[in-house]
């Protein structure tokens, strides 16, 4: 049996990089007042129609959606905001009156093509500040993604923004935008010419070559911006510099999702290849009430963990946590006393393996000095014969033999 085609097995020697993952994340965010919260992985599947739309990618091609036993639509969640968005409205979290800073990381699931850092079942490390239109919340969450990109040993990333405006800025903008593409319609990428009517700002996106020559001669969207959104994306640039954070003004950064206003940003890496962007986000004031709850401005962000861990991996060494004693026993008295043994070493917060071959003891020490632990502790038939213990120092050839009542006193001093 294999694992489905874009699922993986984290093993446990991965697992340390999640933990200092989720670890470093706790900290950091906490001293922001930042809280974790985790919602299902399975919601209705007009949540996502509602909030990512129809006209995306996402909704189009890549999720999973199934009628369960009563004959309803869910989806197994492709992005984690919708999902926080929902669990703020369900659980009336806007009656605190208060800025609700928010933290997530779990599964995600779109059915995509498999790639290196790109699976359909991904993982993602979202945060989302909702309940302010400052543009000091916009450059709050930049400056926590780019402290933990580098708190996590992730150094040559780029930060690139754009405001995308609001929804009446750009509808003017698409119905030129569009004016203009389809001039040139037969030119463009296959992809680029089914976003023509359904999507066109995607197409800004383009990776073909020739399509972006094509939009060098392009309206630009800046140009379509009033003062309110020219203001607001201009205090965070003055923000971002006072804090001394690198970012390019990217004109074409639009973002996949059709909930974005204001600000779209992404942190981009050059060690990825095609696959480059490692975080993206952006400001999302009217998702919250077109969802049924009150009018509330948010903004947020989702890292890609399986993208981060290629480049973190290299970057960052995580010892595993050492055994400090093996435990080999001989003869069935010492395997029925050496639970008391086992109680006091979980008291005294020492981690320990128990050998659980049918072997002699002279192969369980073997596999003692290969476990890589600091002491075997031996309970053999000479030892309950005399209520002792005996604890061979594996990395010096070193042993003695105490009496039972004295081994916390010896654990203590090995600590």
């Amino acid at each position: 049996m294999q694992p489905l085609r874009g699922t993986k097995d984290i093993l446990p020697n991965e697992i340390i990089f999640w933990k200092h993952i989720y670890k470093k994340t706790s900290e950091i965010l906490s001293l922001s007042n930042y809280f974790e919260i985790q919602t299902p992985i399975i919601e209705s599947t007009s949540l996502f129609n509602r909030s990512i739309g129809n006209a995306t990618d996402i909704v189009n091609k890549e999720m999973y959606n199934f009628l369960d036993q009563s004959k309803r639509n869910i989806t197994l969640r492709p992005e984690g905001t919708a999902s926080i968005a929902r669990a703020f409205i369900s659980n009336k979290l806007y009656l605190s009156n208060k800025t609700q800073r928010l933290w997530y990381l779990g599964p995600m699931f779109r059915y995509e093509r498999p790639q290196s850092g790109r699976q359909r079942q991904f993982h993602q490390l979202g945060i989302e500040c909702i309940g302010s239109i400052n543009p000091m919340a916009d450059t709050e969450v930049i400056r926590l993604a780019n402290l933990l990109l580098l708190e996590l040993g992730c150094h040559n990333h780029r930060i690139e923004i754009n405001s995308i405006g609001n929804i009446e800025e750009r509808s003017l903008y698409k119905e030129d935008l569009t004016k203009y593409l389809t001039k040139y319609k037969e030119d463009l990428d296959h992809d680029s010419k089914k976003r023509l009517t359904i999507n066109p700002l995607r197409i800004l996106d383009s990776k073909n070559k020739k399509t972006q020559y094509i939009l060098t001669e392009a309206p630009l969207l800046e140009n379509y911006l009033k003062s309110e959104s020219r203001n607001h994306f201009n205090c965070i640039c003055e923000y971002l510099n006072n804090l001394n954070i690198k970012y390019n003004i990217n004109s074409k950064l639009v973002r996949g999702l059709d909930y974005y206003n204001y600000t779209a940003f992404e942190i981009k890496t050059d060690e990825l290849g095609n696959q480059d962007t490692i975080c993206g986000g952006g400001r999302y004031d009217k998702l919250i009430k077109q969802l049924g709850g009150p009018e509330t401005p948010a903004v947020g962000w989702a890292i890609g963990i399986e993208r981060l861990l290629l480049i973190i991996k290299n970057n960052i060494q995580i010892k595993q946590t050492s055994i400090n004693i093996y435990i080999a026993t001989q003869g069935i008295e010492a395997k029925k006393k050496i639970w008391d043994i086992i109680k006091i070493l979980e008291q005294q917060k020492i981690n320990f393996e128990l050998d659980l071959h049918n072997s002699s003891l002279q192969k369980q020490i073997k596999r003692a000095y290969k476990s890589g632990a600091q002491i075997c502790l031996i309970l053999g038939e000479d030892e309950i014969a005399q209520k002792s213990l005996t604890l061979k120092w594996l990395n010096k050839n070193y042993q003695k033999t105490i009496l039972n009542i004295n081994l916390i006193k010896e654990l203590q001093e090995i600590n």
